[in-house]
């Protein structure tokens, strides 16, 4: 049986012996061609919606419509340029059900970013994470198009099926990539405008929510034209489609779930289906059998649902999206209890979490902080984990103390500020202590331009969510069992350095008062107890995207 490349697509017409084998009802066959088709597909999607909520339904609806027409396909070397077109179809459908308002609306709420998850997932830098990012700028007709040519470039599509895909005809393609490219050059020149320091574009910009749209694209294209700082850049500008050539797909995210054939019906709906869809009884008995597995990186489960898995001999992943049988409950048991059942002692951990609150006086000296076990802190950071982007994560596991100490970079990129999480964790973890000889927004910056340590008028200010503790330069906190610590930066510029320490080191912090050099004394947060804060973004579970954890998380035991 053919088997593909990690990323890598061979041509259609190596795989006719196992798209002959599906349509003949082999399961096994069937499970090859899923596994090794659904991210070219989950690629064309997610670039073309940019993320959407819509794309697990729309990747979903491709995949199935391929599996029900798969015994339409006259000619297995074609299959290719045939799930691509089923794709581009799906996408405009799903164009069409919808208002442009309600799709502004979604995506401003729903989006998980695939720009972002290209960056990260790929691990890319410079001009190609610039191209990446810039795909946000564009409308939607451009972004459908360039989740193609994106591919033809990465060498995983040819022309030929490009166009069969748009349907028109390779000529008016050429002429439609042309403009495309055209368009995606200006939305690179807007990326890297926003990275530079540019006084002019920081007014244009100052009440723009970050929300990439077509008027904000014109005005900032405007200013670039016109700005000698913004549009005199001497760096060399690679050609995208030079940056992109060889380039990877993004991997299938682990946790996805792909229900395919029932679509949540039951085995006698699916077989009533066969009669008007025309599978043959060998692909009906095929489903449902019990579940078997497939081959590393998906699992087939009852009803058709494929779930992307971790191959055996991987390590285990950082994060991963639930799915639905992890969150479903047992329905309670109606048989009625006879005896009373025992008091439950219910544990307060998690219970309290950070609230807003003022400064204390300068010269107000900390309480006594209590003393924790300490058995130490094991880092996968290292003894210093210095953090400055987007998907950084260090995992911290043992008994101790650990220091968050920050760096707010408003001169790199003001406003709203996404927070760090912790996520997966397993144990407790509490907010013990703040330090540093000042908050973040103590008068007197120690920098140019800052009139805080949270920016000034002259650079612009870092802003917290509503209702978000406001950091100290030094934030400490007690691990006891394993978390892994996010930096989530996107909008406002910041860095922060983990470091595991010691009680010794905490207590010397929080009391080196005014007197000592310092701004203010420390603040002593831990009361010894269960009930000590925790921090206000922290989850047991592992989000896809560890941004999503709620604020106020109210971990529970």
């Amino acid at each position: 049986m053919t088997r593909v490349r990690e990323g890598t697509y061979v041509d259609g017409r190596q795989w006719r012996t196992t798209i002959a084998a599906a349509q003949a009802g082999d399961r096994q066959a069937l499970d090859e061609l899923v596994k090794g088709w659904l991210p070219l597909v989950y690629n064309i999607v997610g670039r073309a919606l940019n993320g959407h909520a819509d794309v697990d339904d729309v990747v979903q609806e491709t995949m199935l419509r391929a599996v029900d027409n798969l015994g339409s396909l006259r000619d297995p070397d074609s299959f290719r340029s045939w799930l691509v077109a089923i794709a581009m179809r799906q996408i405009r459908d799903r164009a069409r059900r919808r208002t442009s308002e309600s799709l502004a609306e979604d995506a401003a709420r729903d989006a998980a970013d695939f720009a972002e998850l290209t960056v990260l997932r790929l691990q890319l830098e410079g001009q190609r994470r610039e191209v990446a990012e810039a795909v946000r700028w564009l409308d939607d007709e451009d972004r459908q198009l360039l989740s193609l040519w994106w591919l033809e470039v990465a060498g995983e599509l040819t022309r030929r099926e490009l166009a069969s895909a748009l349907g028109i005809s390779r000529q008016h393609t050429a002429v439609r990539v042309q403009r495309m490219k055209a368009r995606l050059e200006t939305a690179r020149g807007i990326v890297r405008a926003l990275d530079s320091s540019c006084g002019e574009l920081r007014e244009v910009t100052a009440r723009w929510d970050g929300q990439p749209d077509s008027v904000w694209r014109k005005r900032l294209a405007r200013h670039i034209r016109d700005c000698r700082q913004c549009s005199g850049r001497h760096e060399k500008v690679v050609p995208a489609e030079r940056l992109l050539v060889g380039l990877a797909l993004v991997p299938v995210p682990v946790g996805f779930t792909l229900s395919l054939v029932f679509g949540g019906k039951t085995a006698v709906a699916a077989t009533t289906a066969a009669t008007t869809v025309g599978w043959s009884a060998k692909i009906v008995g095929a489903f449902t059998k019990p579940a078997v597995a497939m081959t590393a990186g998906a699992t087939m489960v009852a009803g058709g649902a494929y779930v992307v898995t971790q191959p055996p001999d991987s390590p285990p992943p950082r994060v991963a999206a639930p799915t639905a049988a992890s969150t479903t409950r047992p329905s309670p048991s109606p048989t009625p209890t006879l005896t009373p059942s025992p008091t439950r002692r219910v544990s307060l951990y998690g219970t309290v979490v950070d609230a807003v609150d003022q400064a204390p006086d300068p010269n107000a000296r900390p309480a006594e902080l209590p003393r924790r076990p300490e058995s130490g802190i094991t880092s996968t950071g290292g003894p210093r984990a210095v953090m400055q982007h987007r998907g950084n994560n260090v995992t911290l596991s043992g008994q101790g103390y650990v220091l968050v100490r920050w760096q707010i970079s408003p001169h790199d990129r003001p406003g709203g500020l996404v927070m760090p999480t912790w996520t997966g964790l397993r144990g407790k973890v509490f907010h013990v202590a703040s330090g540093g000889g000042r908050r973040m927004d103590d008068a007197g910056g120690t920098r140019p331009g800052y009139a805080t340590g949270m920016g000034g008028p002259d650079v612009g200010f870092t802003v917290l969510p509503e209702g978000t503790q406001q950091m100290w330069q030094n934030e400490y906190f007690y691990v006891d069992g394993t978390v892994t610590f996010n930096v989530n930066e996107r909008g406002a510029s910041y860095g922060v350095a983990l470091i595991p320490t010691d009680w010794e080191t905490v207590n010397k912090d929080i009391n080196t008062g005014p007197d000592q050099g310092a701004i203010r004394y420390g603040l002593t947060r831990d009361n010894g107890k269960d009930t000590a804060p925790v921090p206000q973004y922290v989850t047991r579970s592992r989000p896809a995207d560890p941004a999503t954890v709620p604020q106020m998380s109210q971990v529970r035991t």
